[in-house]
């Protein structure tokens, strides 16, 4: 049965350390850290990129596109799968130097609370999507 958390108290240390690692790590620009919470294998699903594989490349991929960005987790839901992971879904914003658009994160954790898998979705609609595409705030 999932399990709900939304308010100003949010504690995501109390649902995954790694979770939490991982939005105190990419606030603080620690994009090492962030990607040494994967598994050897684990995924980054970014918006409009192709599956980012392997704490090296996530390291990488975070480096070059997150500078100066900051997310804001909102709400969290776990759900434990029948494979013996859990799924997070944490929804919040994120804010970069010309806008903040609502995300919703998607994290696969590990029986050992290492993240399998992080899908990252924007939450805006396409003409909101287009409006930054041309360097416009919604």
């Amino acid at each position: 049965m999932p399990t709900r958390m939304a308010d100003a108290t949010l504690d995501l240390a109390a649902v995954s350390s790694a979770v939490d690692r991982y939005f105190a790590g990419f606030n603080a620009e620690d994009y090492r850290a962030v990607a040494a919470l994967f598994e050897a294998d684990g995924v980054l699903l970014a918006p409009f990129e192709e599956p980012i594989v392997g704490p090296e490349a996530i390291y990488v991929y975070l480096h070059a596109e997150a500078i100066s960005m900051r997310a804001t987790p909102v709400e969290v839901e776990t759900t434990p799968n029948a494979d013996d992971t859990r799924q997070v879904v944490v929804k919040g914003h994120v804010k970069t130097l010309l806008f903040t658009v609502s995300v919703r994160w998607t994290f696969v954790i590990t029986a050992d609370d290492t993240l399998q898998s992080t899908e990252i979705k924007l939450l805006a609609s396409l003409q909101e999507l287009m409006q930054f595409d041309r360097g416009q705030e919604a």
